[in-house]
């Protein structure tokens, strides 16, 4: 089987059934045209050349060693994390019960939104980088060069934070060893889990989302119980506080000394809550930057991405809901707490219960989600700065890989910023400087589902402009493209107001405004400046290159179903569970 070839059989097959169709006024597939246009082996310089022969012979490649399994536990656990544990406390405690249950089910629908748009293009184009891809591909290079820079920052920058969150935690048991101990143990340990390749990274995933799905499935269990008075006082809570102190809380300012009363007050303490859900999801679309690396993605990812749906409604609605019913918003513990488990709503909840030893049980599980994020986020960057390089956007020594597929120069130049965690030990203003980079980064995640409903809309039109039909694709994202419409212009009415709070009458700061906004210009500066040096153009309707690589990317597809069938009882029982 000619895998990079143009001429073999199959293709002249394929472009007379295109030929065939055309002559019908039948609707012709994208596969159909890619075959009677006879594909090359690339697409801006070699990101469509997948692994096999002749695949980025020079420089080596990735290797597919990401199994179904880790695909479905990597898609599951970015949606899992302290922002959940923890960070929904201080939600909480800013929108009240009802108020941060219909944020969390509104920016779920979102993420939904977008996740969908995603799959449909991962599943079609499962390339190194994906989202950077498609914005080049379907947009312009100069939004791909943007979203890619943008967000390889935002989690190289991450790194560090998470390691940071870790050593809060572990001061939780140990308040008298220095941090930076501790600080060098959780880098080292994240470094050694990234430069043993894809695979480990993927083994290592698995199973610390497990943990949280477990620890996250036995709070909301619980939660039910306590709600219904199982717990050791037998006290019924039920809708208890959804009625005293109230459903809805209102906005603070000045501070906290002055509050917004009225409906407006609660409106704005809603939206406030609205932007701080849309911070907790940010990472579910971390499994799209492991798309270069995965097994017979063609059916991993529609697998993947057909149950984020059921994943977000469980694990966020049901565990926001849980910890509504159970903590008033008002409790001071929500405000004052830490970074480890006596911030967190489930454990406020547990310990008015009664129940003791749980709280360091819930600890151990915030470490795990801390260090898992680090992880998760030193592999995301690497990936991203990768496909940059494939994309002819980073130096060309960027996309030398090793012969096991680990792109060396990527997680090099990526781990470093993990030493900024040390920041963390020094005086105050070292502690600021952290803090602002941070801050900096923060909307970037936002900034990147935008870009990849742009690049959605813009494959969807530009799929109708050329007459192309979507029937015979891997995966079909529903609702197009008024699903995709709604994310888009929520997510760009969080991009614009995400620091509302600023602009309300005796609340201006001009460090929490630039921490809130300076990301938009420079993420405009990337796109428009890599538009003006390299003279790119958006990419027009007509002009959009749909055909480019299918055809290897369709043969692998056949070559993977063979290569990675499940063998034994205990891969067959995975497949089916995940």
């Amino acid at each position: 089987m000619a895998i990079f070839g143009r001429n073999d059989k199959k293709g002249l097959d394929d472009a007379n059934s295109y030929e065939a169709k055309k002559s019908e006024g039948t609707a012709a597939t994208v596969t159909d045209v890619g075959a009677a246009n006879g594909e090359k082996g690339g697409y801006n310089g070699d990101n469509l050349i997948v692994d096999g022969p002749g695949a980025n012979t020079a420089e080596g490649a990735v290797h597919r060693s990401l199994k179904q399994r880790h695909m479905a536990m990597i898609a599951l656990g970015g949606a899992i994390g302290t922002g959940l544990f923890v960070g929904s406390g201080s939600a909480l405690a800013s929108g009240g019960p009802v108020g941060v249950w219909l944020g969390y089910i509104l920016m779920a629908s979102m993420v939904y939104a977008m996740m969908v748009a995603l799959g449909e293009m991962a599943a079609l184009y499962p390339v190194a980088g994906a989202f950077t891809h498609y914005a080049a591909r379907f947009v312009d290079p100069a939004l791909g060069f943007a979203v890619g820079l943008n967000y390889w920052y935002s989690y190289a920058i991450t790194i560090p934070t998470e390691i940071v969150a870790a050593t809060i935690v572990i001061s939780y048991w140990d308040t008298t060893t220095n941090a930076a101990v501790y600080i060098t143990v959780c880098l080292v340990m994240i470094w050694l889990i990234n430069f043993m390749g894809a695979r480990a990274y993927g083994e290592a995933e698995f199973w610390f989302s497990a943990v949280k799905v477990i620890a996250i499935v036995g709070l909301i269990i619980l939660g039910l119980v306590l709600m219904c008075g199982g717990g050791p006082a037998h006290d019924a809570i039920g809708f208890r506080y959804w009625r005293n102190p109230g459903p809805f809380n209102h906005i603070s300012i000045n501070g906290g000394d002055d509050i917004i009363e009225g409906r407006w007050g609660q409106f704005l303490a809603f939206w406030n809550v609205f932007v701080q859900a849309a911070f907790s999801f940010i990472g579910t679309e971390i499994i799209a930057t492991t798309l270069g690396e995965a097994q017979n993605p063609r059916k991993t990812v529609p697998r993947a991405i057909k149950r984020v749906f059921f994943r977000l409604l469980f694990f966020y609605v049901g565990g926001i809901f849980i910890i509504s019913v159970l903590v008033p918003y008002n409790d001071d513990r929500l405000l004052n707490g830490g970074g480890d488990a006596t911030a967190s709503p489930f454990v406020i909840a547990i310990n008015n219960a009664g129940i003791k030893a749980l709280p360091s049980i819930i600890n151990a599980v915030l470490l795990i989600s801390a260090w898992s994020a680090g992880n998760s986020d030193l592999y995301a960057a690497s990936r991203t700065f990768y496909a940059l390089a494939l994309e002819g956007q980073m130096p060309r020594i960027f996309r030398r890989c090793t012969k096991r597929g680990l792109p060396i120069y990527a997680v090099l130049i990526t781990g470093i910023f993990g030493v900024l965690a040390y920041m963390n030990t020094g005086g105050d203003s070292a502690v600021t400087a952290f803090n602002w980079l941070y801050n900096l980064s923060a909307i970037t995640g936002i900034i990147t589902w935008w870009a990849i409903l742009i690049a959605y809309l813009r494959f969807y039109y530009g799929l109708k402009r050329q007459g192309l039909s979507r029937d015979e694709f891997p995966y079909r994202a529903p609702l197009q493209p008024w699903l995709s419409w709604y994310g888009l212009i929520f997510f760009t009415l969080i991009i614009l107001f995400n620091g509302f709070t600023v602009f309300l009458k005796g609340n201006w700061d001009v460090s929490d405004f630039f921490a809130a906004y300076i990301t938009l210009p420079i993420f405009f500066f990337a796109w428009l400046g890599w538009k003006i040096v390299k003279k790119t153009k958006m990419v027009p309707l007509d002009e959009i290159d749909f055909h480019t690589g299918r055809r290897e990317l369709d043969e692998l597809a056949v070559l993977d179903a063979e290569r990675f069938k499940p063998e034994g009882k205990f891969q067959k029982i995975m497949g089916v569970l995940f």
